[in-house]
């Protein structure tokens, strides 16, 4: 069960080996999260990624999960239910893709738009409903900045994200009153290992800074998270601009 601030003592990262999820499990377990279910595809990065949660003083489990294979999500992630209850699920699993390249190959930008939704709708609703029985927990789903406008230099990866951001929000309606609480986190750029070599964009932040804000929303039960806070303000703006004012933008 969560502790009196409403932090968890038991973790679900769908997205094992993501930068920012880590940065939140960290935080967390310097907190009060003493057990961590690390789900991702099999790799030295999953198991250094362990190791060093284990480090930390954390119970840590890695977990087979391939969120391009909707059909096995409810088996595998039943595991870590039928184990006990989890108290927060971190929903961190995507790809930024190579927008210039995927727009020449719709095979690949098919497989962006499959990762970042078709990937996370299934995953989402499978741990959704196993929180709902088990009758409390948390879902943070990471989205993105990215998700409140198409920007030309993004619009696949953006598409995906505005997807999943509806989703969540919608299962965050659905979900009301039952005891499952459902974030939203909206990131601007996130120096991580999936931005290394791409040009940093403005307001730019850190993975340690997200995992702040996500355990403050957290405390808070906030519905929506951004990173900055200022975001919300700078995209209220740019979400209302003529669409050819828009496009004269260098963003």
């Amino acid at each position: 069960m969560k502790d009196a601030f409403g932090l968890p003592q038991s973790l679900l990262v769908l997205g094992g080996t993501s930068d920012i999820a880590l940065a939140t499990a960290r935080r967390l377990i310097a907190r009060r999260t003493r057990t961590v279910w690390l789900a991702a595809r099999p790799s030295p990065a999953l198991d250094e990624a362990a190791d060093r949660l284990r480090g930390l003083g954390a119970q840590v489990h890695t977990l087979p999960f391939d969120a391009l294979d909707p059909a096995s999500h409810e088996e595998t992630l039943g595991k870590v239910f039928a184990e006990g209850d989890i108290d927060m699920v971190l929903l961190a699993f995507g790809t930024l893709g190579d927008q210039a390249h995927d727009e020449r190959d719709p095979g690949a930008a098919v497989r962006v738009a499959q990762t970042n939704y078709t990937g996370a709708v299934s995953a989402g609703l499978v741990c959704a409903a196993a929180l709902q029985n088990q009758g409390h927990g948390s879902l943070v789903v990471l989205s993105s900045v990215a998700a409140e406008r198409a920007r030309r230099a993004n619009f696949i990866y953006g598409s995906s994200k505005a997807g999943l951001d509806t989703f969540t929000q919608g299962l965050g309606d659905a979900l009301h009153g039952t005891g499952v609480h459902v974030m939203v986190v909206r990131p601007g750029f996130v120096r991580t290992r999936m931005t290394a070599g791409l040009q940093e964009a403005p307001l730019a932040t850190t993975p340690e800074a997200v995992a702040t804000a996500i355990e403050l929303g957290l405390r808070r039960r906030s519905e929506t998270v951004w990173v900055p806070g200022v975001l919300r303000v700078v995209m209220a703006v740019l979400r209302h601009l003529p669409r050819g004012v828009f496009r004269r933008l260098p963003v």
